[in-house]
């Protein structure tokens, strides 16, 4: 899915107007947006699922309710569960008035999991989801303001958001089929109408400049001699601190000038394709076929999968996503031709690699969740 796409209806827009410090728009096809998250989704979630505290959160007149009215407790081959959602008393709260938020959606709504998964690749910065169920003639949040930027894409009903920002207040209502791109510290609040409303929120929790450079400063400073303990009698006259600061800032200043730039994005960019969530749908069918791969198997690249090479003297950094992969520099070819291809057969590797090595590195890719045998 292309994330960018879908939200912002095209790439270009999407860095013109929706970085820059105002409100954003976007009409797509209703279905488009449906699918990510319907009412029937929210439905089996909240009466046929196993749900439990905190992926869901209800919030009435303003206020955040404890889950103590909303959830029971079970076993489980005879171990304790706690935090179950009780379904018969969340749809009481709902009809009473009360919104449901379903929170930490990506994580195992596969629609919304593909979507953060593709919109956190395109844009570098770690994504979330959670879901807003409102009744009718309702307001679930008083005006407030997020820390982060959202996405708001409306699947069901229709709500009035009075949105402020510096050109003044403004109202606009949301549909399905539209999206709204609100900037971090926008002043928000929204009312349903004659229906019931569910909208998706995406937040983009920016990675900024500053806490880049702290992150580099920690390391920096983490290699210092900074563990010795102040001097005695610092209190009665701070000039004692004056001569030990005076050395160590000019230390610490020397150790940041000495810092390698080139190196250091590249190690916060690894680190990101290193750390976001497995995303592994059908990984089990494939370990189990995984003997059964021949030189004219097709294989495709999962969806959603990560591909990124790095290529130092000796080894070939593979970036998967959730892990790295180190094969021989000679791989570097053949992974390229991986990377650039969404469906081959371990035959394709044949200008590079013989019958045996191309079957051991596409088992191996295929273990490693980048491929999938085509059933």
């Amino acid at each position: 899915m292309d994330a960018l796409r879908l939200l912002s209806g095209d790439a270009q827009t999407f860095i013109d107007k929706v970085w820059a410090a105002r409100v954003h728009v976007h009409k797509a096809s209703p279905s488009d947006l449906v699918s990510l998250l319907s009412l029937d989704d929210v439905d089996h979630l909240l009466t046929s699922t196993a749900m439990r505290t905190p992926s869901l959160r209800i919030a009435q007149n303003g206020n955040v309710l404890p889950s103590s009215q909303f959830t029971r407790s079970a076993t489980l081959a005879g171990a304790p569960l706690t935090g179950l959602i009780d379904a018969r008393k969340v749809l009481d709260l709902f009809e009473s008035g009360a919104t449901l938020v379903l929170q930490g959606l990506h994580r195992y709504w596969p629609p919304l999991t593909e979507l953060v998964r593709s919109l956190e690749l395109g844009l570098g910065h770690p994504c979330q989801a959670n879901a807003y169920l409102t009744p009718p003639g309702s307001q679930g949040f008083a005006l407030h303001s997020d820390t982060h930027d959202v996405f708001v894409l409306q699947t069901h009903g229709k709500k009035l958001w009075e949105v402020h920002h510096d050109a003044g207040e403004h109202s606009i209502m949301l549909e399905p089929g539209t999206s709204m791109y609100l900037p971090t510290g926008t002043p928000h609040a929204a009312r349903t109408q004659d229906d019931a409303s569910l909208h998706v929120t995406v937040g983009i929790n920016q990675i900024t400049w500053r806490q880049a450079l702290d992150r580099i400063t920690a390391r920096t400073m983490a290699a210092a001699s900074l563990d010795e303990s102040l001097p005695a009698g610092y209190l009665d006259d701070p000039r004692d601190l004056a001569d030990g600061l005076t050395s160590r800032l000019a230390e610490l200043a020397s150790a940041i000038a000495s810092v390698d730039a080139d190196a250091a994005a590249h190690s916060a960019a690894n680190e990101f394709l290193t750390t976001r969530s497995s995303h592994l749908p059908g990984a089990l069918r494939d370990r189990l076929v995984l003997h059964e791969i021949q030189d004219d198997t097709l294989l495709r690249r999962r969806s959603g999968s990560v591909c990124v090479t790095r290529q130092a003297t000796d080894r070939l950094h593979v970036l998967l996503g959730d892990r790295e992969l180190l094969v021989p520099s000679r791989l570097a070819d053949p992974m390229e031709y991986v990377r650039e291809h969404d469906a081959l057969r371990p035959s394709d590797l044949a200008a590079w690699l013989d019958l045996e090595s191309r079957l051991v590195l596409t088992r191996r890719l295929v273990r490693e969740g980048l491929l999938q045998v085509q059933g």
